[in-house]
């Protein structure tokens, strides 16, 4: 990052922002907690007003009536490997968490190796005994970065997970493009099934030789974040980029197989010329160069009820740009971009959303604020 801080106030306001149409909406940036430790994720239980916010360190903090509560729902650090892309990278509850009490974190060991583990939360609401640890799954890394990390239910009940490709630069083992490896993938599993999992029977790849059954989609390079767009039907990727593109893809949620390119392509573009070939391949709805930023944050849909002129916006960022920036999608293609007129985001780590729709997006300087429309 260039430097560039925030004003600390308790409202960011932007006058307007400027879209492919020519029209303006204003937005405002509510500062719901600050004080946080590299906030990675925030998520909510169905039906749960409370904000549940990821510390990278390790820790899951609870906002709960406007207040950040100083006791960790969730505290794990000893067990995590912190820093760079490492950490505690999500959190996902089970949708019938008001029954079973479930929940799933994605983190990186201290082996530097990426476990999914599942915590049961105790008698007290506002808290979970990490002795309740069952693991679900673990993958080896076998470099520091592109862990990709992010964890979330879709409308099937299913466990989705966010693979990245392993890291180093350039995807060196092909990872991506093998179906023998988790990595470079999205993952899609049966938690309620068996134990640890079940792979579900129409997951694309099941029954293929040589190929793991639980992939859903592959051709990942390093995620962060997926979405889905339930009203919609569709699912968005924001992937990482390796040089010079940033990328988000949109695809109906209930279509597995799909090849999202890399290493054979890098956003729209081949990363690889001399053997490029873009048959069979998801290219990005969406993608920008690194004269607009270094690394793609991807949000959310909002489909909350706070701000109705919002609706249908997908929100996204760049750790490097400071910017917040939109898109709406129908047809197989995106309709609409918008730049918003907000002060300067800083480094932006991730967006978030809660149990009514509402969107939230987080920074390095540990301010979390949601995002709200105005006329």
């Amino acid at each position: 990052m260039t430097g560039r801080r925030l004003a600390a106030s308790l409202a960011l306001v932007g006058a307007a922002c400027t879209t492919d149409q020519g029209t303006a909406q204003g937005v405002r940036l509510d500062l719901v907690a600050r004080g946080l430790q590299d906030p990675l994720y925030l998520t909510a239980p169905p039906g749960d007003p409370r904000l549940f916010i990821v510390e990278q360190e390790g820790r899951i903090r609870i906002v709960r009536n406007g207040s950040l509560l100083a006791r960790s729902f969730l505290d794990i650090a000893s067990r995590v490997s912190s820093g760079g892309e490492r950490g505690l990278l999500s959190v996902a509850f089970h949708p019938r968490f008001a029954q079973n009490g479930y929940l799933y974190v994605n983190y990186t060991d201290n082996n530097g190796d990426t476990r999914v583990e599942r915590y049961r939360v105790s008698a007290d609401p506002d808290s979970t005994d990490p002795a309740t640890a069952t693991l679900i799954l673990a993958v080896d890394q076998p470099y520091s970065n592109h862990n990709g990390g992010h964890i979330l239910f879709g409308a099937d009940g299913m466990l989705y997970v966010a693979m990245g490709d392993g890291g180093s630069g350039g995807d060196p083992h092909g990872y991506g493009q093998s179906l023998a490896t988790l990595l470079g993938k999205l993952l899609r599993l049966d938690v309620d099934g068996a134990s640890p999992y079940a792979v579900p029977p129409d997951n694309p790849f099941v029954g293929r030789p040589g190929a793991r059954p639980e992939i859903w989609a592959y051709g990942l390079r390093n995620p962060w974040r997926v979405a889905f767009d339930r009203p919609a039907g569709l699912l968005y990727i924001a992937d990482v980029g390796q040089n010079a593109w940033e990328e988000v893809s949109v695809a109906p949620a209930q279509t597995g197989g799909l090849n999202y390119g890399w290493n054979v392509m890098e956003g729209a573009h081949c990363y690889a010329p001399a053997t490029c070939s873009t048959a069979g391949l998801t290219l990005p709805a969406l993608e920008y160069g690194h004269e607009d930023g270094c690394t793609v944050i991807g949000g959310y849909v909002y489909r909350g009820r706070r701000s109705p002129g919002l609706a249908g916006h997908y929100f996204y960022s760049d750790y490097c740009g400071g910017w917040l920036k939109s898109l709406t999608y129908g047809g197989g293609a995106v309709r609409e971009r918008r730049t918003w007129d907000v002060p300067d985001l800083g480094a932006v780590l991730s967006f978030g959303e809660d149990a009514a729709g509402e969107v939230y997006v987080m920074s390095a300087g540990g301010n979390v604020w949601r995002i709200v429309g105005e006329p």
